[in-house]
């Protein structure tokens, strides 16, 4: 493959990743939120337990696991290798599932709205600790 990256550019194309995931999951979230503008102070208080329930015991980890594992990787290597192949089937899986749960409305949209805004946050939180590690790591090995 004639396209390589580096091991810094890749955690960077991971955070841009995360928080471009994250934004448009947020987009989403936000409509049906508007959309269902009921109850404001109790869906805030569910958003933030999700948020907190996907951060620490979920991404967390998985930012640990890929950032150990790309700084471990040779020097080169393609654009799309911030995930293995693993992640990157659980990424098309929760895509189809997200669209397949708004398409068909198997959840109401006030679940939506608070489901997706926790989540979305908790995506761009994880992809600005990539963009942190990303900086750190680029400056100390002299790349900055």
């Amino acid at each position: 493959m004639p396209y390589r990256v580096s091991r810094n550019t890749l955690l960077l194309c991971a955070g841009l990743f995360w928080v471009v995931a994250g934004a448009n999951v947020l987009r989403i979230g936000i409509r049906y939120w508007m959309a269902n503008p009921d109850y404001f102070l109790f869906k805030l208080s569910e958003m933030l337990v999700i948020f907190f329930v996907f951060l620490g015991f979920i991404f967390h980890n998985l930012f640990r696991k890929h950032s150990v594992r790309i700084i471990h990787k040779p020097e080169k290597n393609p654009f799309f290798a911030f995930f293995d192949w693993k992640s990157w089937l659980i990424v098309a899986v929760m895509i189809s599932l997200g669209i397949s749960v708004r398409m068909f409305e198997l959840l109401p949209g006030s679940f939506i709205a608070v489901f997706y805004t926790g989540l979305s946050l908790a995506l761009i939180v994880t992809g600005f600790r990539f963009l942190l590690f990303w900086w750190f790591y680029r400056n100390r090995r002299g790349e900055g």
